[in-house]
């Protein structure tokens, strides 16, 4: 009996130790994943507990996750096993933020002041439908087989798209979503929120009030190796600084997401390694360090917090669009963006028509090419906090197209030979892009 006992009990003394030794540091990542997600998702999107573990956290570990929500005092818990409970709060006007035991949630907080404007000009220049426009050129068949093609057939579920919208000529000659979903569904952009971060220095620069040549404005830089690290080569991801973010495991970019306090510090921090334009690293924590750098152009927080809504967002009527901010009160310009559909498609009409929105100039069209000349050593995939095809990622779509991309699949593709903005929202990065871009623009003759 004591032999078969030891027999059996070995392998399971194994087995826990592996599982704390791989798996019990992640738990904290893990929770904390699940519950920002559940309560962005349910108070910002208006989805269920349900149809958000279902799909939006439905993936690897995440669903390892117990999760509650408290309607009443609008915030989200999330366990593993029992453990590592973490907590995001919601507040009106920052979104779910994810906060840690030291957080004070009765200190008074600040919210971005808001212009919505009531145009009843026809999209993208107002809230009203635009008048069905034919275009002769545009094989309309082809076109909705290629958008039917990027959606689950009945009984599957994986591509996982949630959006399709094309834009020829400002108008919209396509559009589909899932079922549970409208022009009027709120989506995460993820990483496609880097490009708003970015976009708000051209316009900085527009104004003559920032230089991106000169080196960054830090401090704690000044004195070291780090302090001739321009603002053009953050906005590059060409600093030469430390950073790792692989999302499979514990990293730099997982630790500041969902441990860290004050985001805009998790890049400052790291020591440089190689020196500026030599060595390409992709990092949002550099993208969240510019959140940082532009917070200090501003005397006030109030200010900062209003600039990216009334420079920006509300200025091309992205009225559904807000970002979240971190437990310091910076806007998470690495990754939560939140919009519609027809709202993601107005940032790529503002580069399509380099910077000119209705009339108004809210960056040099200068700058839409300097988003979009890939950074040296990039090889031709990024530009500056945009992603480009100029090494035919892409094979079958057109050299100029550049993007926002985001996690799991999310893109907004600017085709300036084309005249065409193509949006795509889902859930899961294994989607044939190229397919879907080389059809839509196969389905437009020139």
């Amino acid at each position: 009996m004591k032999k078969y006992f030891k027999i059996t009990i070995f392998p399971l003394f194994l087995f826990v130790g592996y599982f704390g030794f791989t798996s019990y540091p992640k738990l904290e990542l893990i929770s904390g994943f699940s519950a920002k997600s559940v309560a962005s998702g349910h108070f910002i999107a208006n989805r269920s507990q349900e149809i958000i573990e279902k799909n939006d956290n439905n993936f690897d570990v995440i669903g390892w996750a117990t999760n509650e929500i408290n309607e009443s005092e609008k915030f989200a818990t999330a366990t593993v096993f029992g453990l590592k409970k973490r907590k995001a709060i919601y507040r009106t006007g920052l979104g779910a933020t994810l906060i840690d035991d030291n957080f004070d949630i009765t200190k008074p907080y600040e919210i971005p002041k808001r212009i919505k404007s009531n145009k009843k000009l026809p999209f993208p220049y107002g809230d009203a439908e635009s008048k069905d426009t034919v275009f002769g050129n545009v094989d309309y068949a082809k076109l909705n087989s290629a958008v039917a093609n990027a959606f689950d057939a009945k009984g599957y579920n994986d591509k996982k798209t949630r959006s399709v919208l094309v834009i020829y000529k400002d108008k919209i000659i396509a559009e589909k979503y899932a079922d549970g979903f409208t022009k009027n569904s709120i989506l995460l952009g993820w990483s496609m929120t880097k490009s708003v971060t970015g976009t708000l220095f051209g316009i900085l620069q527009k104004q003559g009030r920032f230089n991106i040549y000169r080196p960054a404005p830090i401090a704690e830089w000044e004195n070291d190796n780090r302090k001739n690290i321009t603002t053009n080569d953050l906005l590059h991801m060409n600093s030469g600084l430390e950073w790792d973010e692989y999302y499979d495991r514990i990293c730099d970019a997982t630790k500041m997401l969902f441990q860290t306090e004050d985001m805009t510090r998790s890049q400052l921090i790291k020591p440089a390694i190689f020196k500026p334009n030599t060595h390409w690293n992709y990092s949002s924590g550099t993208t969240n360090l510019l959140s940082g750098i532009l917070r200090k152009q501003f005397k006030t927080h109030q200010e900062y917090l209003d600039f990216w809504y009334s420079a920006l967002i509300d200025k091309i009527g992205m009225h559904s669009m807000f970002i979240e901010t971190d437990m310091a009160g910076n806007y998470v310009g690495s990754s939560y963006a939140w919009a519609t559909t027809r709202d993601w498609s107005k940032l790529g009409l503002l580069y399509l028509h380099k910077g000119n929105w209705n009339g108004k100039q809210l960056f040099d069209p200068s700058w839409a090419k300097y988003v979009s000349t890939p950074t040296n050593t990039s090889h031709g995939r990024y530009g500056a906090q945009f992603w480009l095809n100029t090494s035919g990622h892409f094979p079958d779509a057109p050299r100029d197209l550049y993007y926002c991309s985001g996690f799991q699949g999310q893109i907004v593709a600017i085709i300036p030979s084309m005249d065409l903005v193509i949006v795509r929202m889902g859930l899961t990065e294994e989607f044939d892009f190229n397919e879907l871009l080389s059809e839509i623009v196969g389905s437009v003759k020139k």
